[in-house]
């Protein structure tokens, strides 16, 4: 018969649950410290110096650590129920928002979330191979989000109404006077759609900005309603 009390050489056994089971203890503190480090790094370093937003700043973080405790103690108990619960978090996770996030923020939420379940999940493998993935993560955001590797070129819609000067014969003169008018160092331009009724036309400008920060703003063509 099963008693209430189980008192073995490594731990106590409260009514079939471990009172403390010190090995599962360092294992649940280490791969969250390391996981809340590497992602701290991603998000403090990489992702808030451009982007600035406090707000997502906040979301990714508590993402994190909800997900890396949902997959480490969904995964430490052996039930299929468990795994199909963690994968619908995850999945409904990225389809909950309030709002049109930009594909940047939604990369990093992927990205955020998939360090979160790797480093919650591999414990049949090395910490080696575990800091070795971490490393490979790191470097590579680095790389992409570095001006060094890739020049950030950022782009704004304008509406524009000299439009006798988006013919191909005027391309220079027509970026002479989006120059003039903007301040920005236009590096090349798009024209879109033309509306002759109106003599205006839609032209997206890709220019390279003086700071590293990403505008969100620059691809509105016009304010948002009340509720979108």
């Amino acid at each position: 018969m099963d008693t209430l009390f189980d008192l073995t050489e490594e731990t106590l056994i409260l009514a079939g649950t471990p009172v403390f089971d010190a090995d599962g203890l360092f294992q649940l503190l280490f791969r969250f410290l390391f996981n809340f480090v590497v992602v701290g790094i991603i998000i403090h370093c990489f992702y808030y110096p451009k982007s600035k937003r406090r707000d997502f700043y906040f979301t990714f973080s508590l993402i994190n650590i909800s997900v890396f405790f949902l997959i480490f103690l969904l995964g430490s108990v052996k039930l299929k129920i468990g795994f199909a619960l963690g994968i619908f978090a995850i999945f409904g996770i990225i389809r909950y928002r309030t709002e049109s996030v930009q594909i940047r923020e939604m990369t990093y939420l992927f990205l955020i979330i998939a360090i979160s379940v790797i480093n919650a999940l591999s414990i049949q493998i090395s910490y080696a191979e575990l800091l070795l993935t971490n490393g490979i993560f790191l470097l590579v955001t680095w790389l992409l989000e570095s001006e060094r590797w890739l020049k950030h070129i950022s782009c704004k819609l304008i509406l524009y109404d000299k439009i006798q000067l988006i013919t191909p014969e005027k391309r220079d003169e027509l970026m002479a006077d989006l120059k003039l008018r903007t301040g920005l160092n236009i590096c090349r331009i798009e024209i879109g759609h033309i509306d002759f009724l109106r003599d205006s036309a839609f032209i997206k400008v890709y220019y390279e900005g003086e700071t590293r920060e990403i505008n969100t703003t620059d691809s509105m063509t016009r304010l948002p309603r009340e509720g979108e």
